[in-house]
């Protein structure tokens, strides 16, 4: 079991379970990584069945307090990635 997948063992694990060069399979794992980037830059979803979802949520301007002058401050409007478990998933790591 591995504690911690990142991209280099990810792309070691290709290479060794599909028989391609380290180089083959890190641009592949690079290609999928840039296309769920960029379908989320543009405001698209990604579904991967069986893994889960891919979308960006907009997070609304608010009202905030510096807690360092208890000032009230306007908190900008942003947009952040959000991931949500497929059911298979869920069961999986249960």
């Amino acid at each position: 079991m591995t504690e911690l997948l990142n991209k280099k063992l990810l792309t070691e694990t290709v290479a060794s379970k599909f028989n391609f060069t380290k180089k083959a399979a890190g641009e592949i794992v690079d290609t999928i990584f840039d296309e769920i980037q960029s379908t989320l830059a543009e405001g698209g979803k990604v579904d991967i069945s069986g893994f889960g979802k891919f979308e960006v949520k907009v997070r609304p301007e608010r009202m905030g307090i510096n807690p360092a002058t208890k000032e009230r401050i306007t908190v900008p409007a942003s947009k952040a990635p959000a991931f949500k478990a497929a059911k298979a998933l869920k069961e999986a790591v249960k």
